[in-house]
């Protein structure tokens, strides 16, 4: 919420100073009344939400999309720090073992009470198959097993991660729906919500890609100062600064940098930027050649020029990949440098692996990510430039793409695509797990050495040595390649300027902590 909240504590000042057996218990207060001045505020993303369920996706767009109706467990605020929300207070009284204490002024949407039972429900129907929906957020909640409801406000949750893995999962993906309301629905739940959070839905079109909200009056918290809200997906960018400028929106998403110092000198409107935490690289399924080879994957990378497509396509706005998670995550390796691009190298190791004469073709969205599509067509063309490789580029529909990649099977992906992946639990494991340990989601490189030391990490309660083992794993999955790391990329809003609002790195929008 908008309000501060006392006892604050950074992550690694709080693990420091109360271990893994203390308690946290920070009361949430209700704030002073917001402005509620009856205006709307629209939000316009490339993207939506497939569905209504806030358990059933793995994906920002739809998480900004119904977040404004429905809390996580934890606050998790834009420094990294944890804060207790509709869960007030939970410790670790042994291993394996966080027990969590819910608020007892929580009520959902539809006026049911919201109790420690919907809290466990929440988590079981996201990480056991046969309670609920087999949902791609258990690549965040890796190592949470299952929870329990002891009584009507307590909550106990088994876990085989350091507290501070199990804290950030739950605290990001930890979604509260009412188990009772959502039992009695087909799963996932496709175009009705009931949340707790500070908007209710009044509208919910996934194929006019359009959602409006309204205060809820009864919220447990602050009242959000802007009474209205609307979300919408328009993919083409062009489009979305031409909403901004006409005053249609009052805050869009990815702006071309191109537009940027346009929308910058024009009254009423101007840039806001922040470094994200999600990196764009080109995955390479290692199940078959070409990309079983080191030599081939790291031909790759010396073959594509990412800090020329960062300058060139990108206005400069961006940063080159090191490794598999970017700075300011736990676990971040800073001594370690980003690939040369160095073609004549990339034709060396190409014939060094034995694939000389492949034929590749790379998959991309259109829309999702800041100026992908010429991102993946101009690193195609300097693949396609050396001798020993043909490659060319295809676009493939975003649900398309995360469909294929998301189950779990690297046969079933395909060979070589473009994503990207953000990180809001910041720390490196969910930038590490969810694609490198076989059974989770995205699973799509197959290393058995670099795997048990990802388990291995998760396990160590010190921080001091686990960071140690993060930043040795990243160093190893830079040598490993497999990716074609590209870049970090920065987050670029087109804002109405009296709108008061500050980018996330996480790229996460509370449109209830704006004001006018």
């Amino acid at each position: 919420m908008s309000q501060e909240r006392s006892g604050r504590a950074t992550r690694r000042s709080f693990l420091t100073a109360v271990g893994a057996t203390s308690v946290v218990a920070v009361a949430g207060c209700l704030g002073e009344e917001g402005p509620g001045n009856g205006e709307e505020i629209v939000v316009t993303q490339g993207e939506f939400a497939p569905n209504a369920d806030p358990n059933a996706d793995n994906a920002t767009p739809t998480y900004n999309v119904l977040d404004q109706v429905y809390e996580p467990i934890f606050d998790i605020t834009p420094d990294g720090d944890i804060e207790p929300h509709v869960v007030e207070a939970w410790e670790f009284p042994e291993d394996g073992i966080v027990e969590l204490t819910v608020r007892e002024d929580v009520v959902f949407h539809e006026g049911q009470e919201m109790t420690a039972s919907d809290v466990a429900y929440t988590i079981n129907r996201q990480v056991q198959e046969d309670v609920g929906i087999a949902s791609p957020q258990v690549d965040g909640l890796a190592g949470i097993l299952g929870a329990e409801a002891e009584d009507e406000t307590t909550v106990t949750v088994e876990h085989e991660v350091s507290p501070s893995l199990a804290e950030f999962g739950l605290g990001v993906f930890g979604r509260v729906v009412n188990e009772e309301w959502v039992e009695e629905r087909e799963q996932p739940v496709t175009d009705e919500m009931n949340g707790t959070g500070p908007y209710r839905v009044e509208e919910f079109n996934p194929g006019d890609e359009t959602a409006v909200y309204t205060a809820f009056e009864d919220y447990w918290g602050d009242p959000p100062g802007v009474e209205r809200v609307r979300f919408q997906a328009i993919d083409e960018s062009s489009t979305r600064v031409g909403e901004l400028q006409t005053g249609e929106s009052d805050l869009i998403v990815n702006v071309p940098p191109t537009d940027v110092d346009t929308i910058d000198t024009e009254d009423g409107v101007e840039i806001r930027t922040v470094t994200s935490f999600r990196n764009i690289f080109l995955v390479m399924t290692n199940d078959g050649p070409p990309f079983d080879s080191l030599e081939f994957r790291q031909a790759m990378n010396h073959a594509v020029d990412s800090q020329g497509i960062i300058d060139t396509i990108l206005g400069g706005f961006g940063q080159p990949m090191t490794q598999p998670v970017p700075e300011g995550i736990f676990g971040y390796d800073p001594e370690l440098e980003p690939y040369e691009y160095d073609p004549d190298l990339a034709e060396e190791l190409i014939e060094e692996s034995g694939h000389e004469g492949e034929e590749i073709t790379l998959y991309h969205p259109e829309g999702r990510y800041l100026n992908d599509t010429e991102i993946a067509e101009t690193a195609a063309e300097q693949i396609d430039e050396l001798d020993a490789v043909d490659c060319t580029s295809e676009i493939e529909p975003f649900d398309s793409l995360v469909e294929m990649i998301l189950d779990g099977d690297p046969t079933t992906s395909p060979d070589f695509f473009l994503i990207g992946w953000g990180n809001p639990t910041y720390d490196s494991n969910y930038g590490l797990t969810p694609w490198f340990v076989e059974g989770q989601a995205s699973y799509n490189f197959v290393d058995e050495e670099i795997e048990e030391m990802i388990e291995e990490s998760q396990t160590i309660e010190d921080e001091d040595e686990r960071e140690e083992a993060l930043q040795e794993i990243n160093a190893e999955l830079r040598e490993a390649a497999p990716w074609v790391f590209l870049h970090l990329q920065e987050s670029i809003y087109g804002v109405r300027d009296d709108l008061e609002w500050e980018p996330r790195s996480d790229e996460s929008i509370y449109v209830d902590r704006m004001g006018l």
